[in-house]
């Protein structure tokens, strides 16, 4: 059987050993989106696929597909359901943080970033590279720290500063940037996962309330796992 797995994530990552370890012809896609990505085991393919007629001419010789995407990347996602016509595709898609008390909740970034500037004065921002733009508008002349894995094309506002680096991340680590910091509000979105999960936890620790931008549902008709056993066990399935 030929797979196509889509996604970065360490999900992906772990799911592509474990398949290569099974002896599953299994090819990784990447988006391309990182300058320099963490490469899973086997066969790998970077960039995009043109849309979805584009991802449906290339799903030719493949068996079957599992999404692994990031939760945000909602497009990828999209464009795999409407074109695995007849494919078997299956979403896994790691679970997200249950809520905590001092957690605010945003249905967008730009509701996100409102909230942020409403509760305090020196935000740390943890969204991405892409959302960074989203912010501008409430937080532009905020003394922001953002955190981003590749620096964005896009100077940031001037009391804006940037920080690159990938988790996973320690507390201790969280704790001493945030601070540093000063930060009194933290933005993130609900990702899930452990790797960047400490810094819930820091602010926790320093009584610094946290903006949480929701997850926005995905394709309603894909069927779902939500850890990388039961991925394992729908590909075996299938073979």
């Amino acid at each position: 059987m030929r797979l196509l797995l889509l996604g970065g994530t360490s999900e992906a990552r772990e799911l592509a050993a474990l398949l290569v370890e099974a002896g599953v012809d299994v090819t990784s896609s990447l988006a391309g989106r990182v300058a320099r990505p963490r490469l899973p085991v086997g066969r790998v393919r970077v960039g995009g696929f043109g849309g979805v007629a584009g991802l449906r001419e290339a799903l030719a010789g493949y068996d079957a597909v599992v999404d692994a995407t990031h939760p945000f990347a909602l497009g990828m996602s999209a464009n795999a359901a409407a074109a695995c016509t007849g494919l078997p595709l299956l979403r896994l898609e790691r679970p997200g943080w249950d809520p905590e008390p001092g957690w605010h909740h945003a249905g967008t970034h730009g509701e996100a970033a409102l909230t942020a500037a409403r509760l305090g004065s020196r935000p740390f921002l943890t969204v991405g590279r892409q959302e960074l733009d989203r912010f501008v508008p409430a937080l532009g002349g905020h003394p922001v720290l953002a955190r981003v894995v590749d620096a964005p094309e896009q100077e940031p506002p001037p009391s804006w500063r940037l920080v690159t680096g990938r988790g996973p991340y320690t507390l201790e680590g969280e704790r001493e940037l945030m601070a540093g910091h000063g930060a009194d509000v933290l933005v993130t979105k609900n990702s899930g996962g452990s790797y960047t999960r400490p810094k819930l936890e820091a602010a926790r620790l320093l009584g610094v309330p946290v903006v949480v931008v929701r997850r926005p549902p995905g394709p309603g008709n894909v069927p779902t796992v939500h850890d990388v056993a039961s991925a394992l066990d729908w590909v075996r399935r299938l073979g």
